[in-house]
């Protein structure tokens, strides 16, 4: 199967590094414009659209904020023209014991990230869509939105099943104006973000739910989320996609 993007302008969130970079790339390869959002590694970013190629352009932006995250879109739609597909990759997690006295800033940022810039960027993504009668919204969650998490993560869970909620209610409400709405749902990933937490919990922690024996890596999740921009899985739109190497199954 060959998966032809030529002429497809991709926004993807939070794609100097990590889980996004991978998406960037593996898109990249099948012909994608990419529109590689970071928030302080611009050198990252900038390298990661020279390897793309396809004209590719980075934009920066604090997805905390949510003029940014509207102007964010804004710039990538009049400097691209158009926007064919987005995905909402970029979050955080953000290890918080509940006796930690900034635990409800921490929650708040982890909504403001997780949650509430998705939702923006989603908003905005589905008016622009709704004029081009055509539009594919990919967001990350987490394993965590269906299982629960660690005491520690707890607003990291609850801003990862917001996720799949929306994308669900996006999928449903506007699938007659060509709008398609899909979740890919890791489990733990080897990414810099993750590190922490592989550092606290220990890789033997983290390995031991895995039906595989070795850590999901970000070009694990790549392929789906491109199968998904190509337009060749549309019926699947409100589905979640699990890629946690059966750690969780639902």
């Amino acid at each position: 199967m060959k998966i032809d993007l030529q002429k497809k302008n991709i926004l993807v969130t939070g794609s100097s590094r990590g889980i996004g970079a991978a998406i960037s790339k593996e898109l990249g390869k099948s012909g994608a414009r990419i529109a590689i959002h970071y928030k302080r590694e611009r050198q990252s970013a900038e390298e990661i659209a020279k390897i793309i190629g396809n004209n590719s352009k980075v934009f920066k932006a604090n997805l905390q904020d949510p003029d940014q995250c509207e102007l964010l879109f804004k710039s990538v739609l009049k400097e691209f023209g158009h926007i064919d597909a987005i995905v909402n990759n970029a979050g955080t997690a953000i290890l918080s014991p509940l006796n930690n006295e900034n635990w409800v800033k921490e929650w708040d940022k982890t909504m403001s990230i997780n949650l509430r810039a998705v939702g923006i960027l989603c908003k905005l993504a589905i008016q622009h869509f709704k004029t081009r009668k055509s539009g594919r919204i990919i967001n990350i969650a987490s394993r965590a939105a269906f299982r629960g998490d660690t005491a520690e993560y707890l607003a990291y869970a609850a801003s990862k099943a917001g996720v799949v909620s929306l994308s669900k209610s996006i999928a449903r409400a506007f699938g007659k104006d060509g709008i398609t709405c899909f979740v890919v749902a890791p489990g733990w990933v080897k990414t810099d973000m993750a590190n922490e937490s592989i550092q606290e919990y220990g890789d033997e922690y983290i390995l031991q739910g895995n039906s595989l024996d070795r850590l999901t890596e970000p070009e694990d999740i790549a392929p789906i989320v491109t199968l998904l921009a190509s337009g060749l899985a549309d019926h699947a739109t409100g589905t979640t996609i699990d890629i946690n190497a059966a750690s969780y199954v639902h």
